[in-house]
């Protein structure tokens, strides 16, 4: 690749002692049938082999555009967000460090953007692996493309390690949220789809691995006050009344959910926030 020429794809995979997964990831980059990308990883503070493993990887590779970032440990979405920040290319691409890419991946996703110039991101099929066996996906997590917002509400449909995104709404609408330890995701899909539609790709695009110990969905159990502070954070944006409606009744649905669990556990950290948007919701 020139190196004067801004790679169409800025590739990003933020990683925090992940050494037993990060080499499989990488590889699935670096397999690309598509070679138009820079590759930008981002330590976040592992204490595991992890430096060792990303400085033998610039021997290895000197003639590819490869970036290495370190940084004290802030969380998945401040890694994301520095990737972002260091990134030259035209779309965005992230990669999970315990996800895996099908090789055409990038390809796949670039005739998808030359056949559809109008459409800001893109995402697509994913195969689930669970403790090293297929895992069916129910109907619930289907994927598709369009108009994503109200199914997007529940649950979050897009995997980060399957969407690519025009690093312009990036500008136009921010970055990962930075307090949020869990559903980071969940809350910069919704501000997206708030005004723009979703590509999709009915290939499968990455193989997803669950199960192991260190997954964020694992160690925080209380998800759902995530999605309660996106949802009402994005409240006075929304100018769809159909989708204020939708979002205030499942808001209201989260709170119920949440301050059940609060009181039958006994853990009131939050219990004051989350009854201070169910009741402004309600008014």
């Amino acid at each position: 690749m020139n190196s004067n020429k801004k790679p169409f794809f800025s590739v990003i995979i933020p990683t925090y002692n992940r050494i037993f997964t990060l080499k499989r990831a990488v590889k699935s980059v670096l397999k690309q049938t598509h070679k138009d990308f820079e590759l930008i990883i981002v330590d976040d503070g592992s204490n595991d082999e992890t430096n060792y493993y990303l400085s033998e990887l610039k021997i290895k590779f000197p003639t590819k555009k490869l970036i290495v970032i370190s940084q004290d440990n802030k969380g998945v979405s401040a890694a994301r967000n520095e990737g972002i920040k260091n990134s030259s290319g035209e779309w965005i691409a992230f990669l999970d460090s315990d996800d895996e890419w099908n090789k055409r991946k990038l390809e796949i996703q670039r005739k998808y953007i030359e056949k559809n110039p109008c459409m800001k991101w893109c995402h697509g099929n994913e195969r689930w692996i669970r403790n090293g066996e297929h895992l069916n996906q129910k109907k619930l997590h289907q994927k598709d493309g369009g108009d994503l917002f109200l199914r997007s509400l529940g649950l979050c449909l897009i995997s980060p390690s399957t969407v690519v995104i025009h690093r312009g709404l990036f500008r136009e609408l921010g970055n990962f949220r930075e307090d949020f330890v869990v559903c980071e995701d969940y809350d910069l899909w919704l501000r997206f789809l708030n005004k723009y539609d979703i590509g999709f790709c009915e290939e499968v695009l990455i193989t997803k691995y669950g199960g192991h110990d260190d997954q964020l969905s694992k160690k925080f159990k209380a998800m759902d006050y995530y999605r309660v502070k996106s949802m009402n954070s994005i409240l006075p944006v929304i100018t769809n009344q159909e989708r204020v409606a939708a979002v205030k009744q499942q808001i209201q649905k989260k709170c119920a959910i949440l301050i059940s669990g609060y009181n039958k556990f006994g853990n009131i950290g939050n219990l004051e926030e989350i009854q201070m948007i169910l009741s402004k919701v309600k008014s």
